[in-house]
């Protein structure tokens, strides 16, 4: 597996941790963050061993483009081991690192629709009934469909809440925007999936 570009632009050239090594426990994840603050290269490439995957899980439902979510994921580091010094440990890492995802998704959001990018989930086999899991593939094209159907903000607030679990508190702090709103845009969202899902189960 390549090394995030986050990383090559460090130059580090210690291996990294073990994946996983940030989320063992909050006090292990800690002490990473605080050794990357001080510039510790082997302690921010274990931080990005530990988030990567979970950032680029949702920057792909963000964007539904690999290549643009990999962009995305490799500027939010690079952002973040330049931010580092500044982040105050006090405040929560994942609603800091997910903040500054978020941006830099909806960054290249922009990007993609001024240069009228079209959003492909894959095709559905031209013969389903040849294939065992056509039903399977079809339904995640339309939760794909369903997904990506959504206004920006409130497929942002669907996948941090139903995705990455996070409290609606820690949702605010990744967003800006308050309890109330952030529920608000995940009940549009629900509602707005069941709707497309239950008239694709019609067809």
């Amino acid at each position: 597996m390549t090394r995030p570009r986050a990383l090559r632009l460090v130059g580090s050239t210690l291996p990294a941790e073990p994946e996983g090594t940030a989320g063992g426990s909050a006090r292990e994840r800690n002490l990473l963050i605080h050794a990357a603050r001080g510039g510790d290269v082997r302690a921010f490439a274990a931080l990005v061993d530990a988030y990567y995957a979970r950032c680029l899980r949702l920057a792909m439902h963000m964007l539904a483009s690999r290549d643009d979510a990999e962009e995305a994921v490799q500027d939010t580091f690079v952002r973040v081991y330049k931010a580092l010094p500044s982040y105050e440990e006090r405040e929560s890492f994942e609603p800091w690192l997910f903040r500054i995802l978020a941006n830099r998704c909806r960054t290249a959001g922009a990007r993609a629709r001024r240069r009228d990018d079209l959003i492909e989930y894959g095709d559905v086999p031209e013969h389903p009934s040849e294939h065992a899991h056509d039903h399977a593939i079809a339904w995640r094209e339309e939760i794909g469909l369903a997904l990506s159907s959504l206004p920006l903000e409130q497929r942002e607030a669907f996948l941090m809440r139903h995705v990455e679990e996070l409290s609606y508190e820690d949702m605010a702090s990744a967003t800006g925007a308050g309890v109330s709103a952030l529920k608000m845009r995940v009940k549009r969202a629900c509602d707005a999936m069941r709707a497309r899902l239950t008239e694709a189960g019609r067809g």
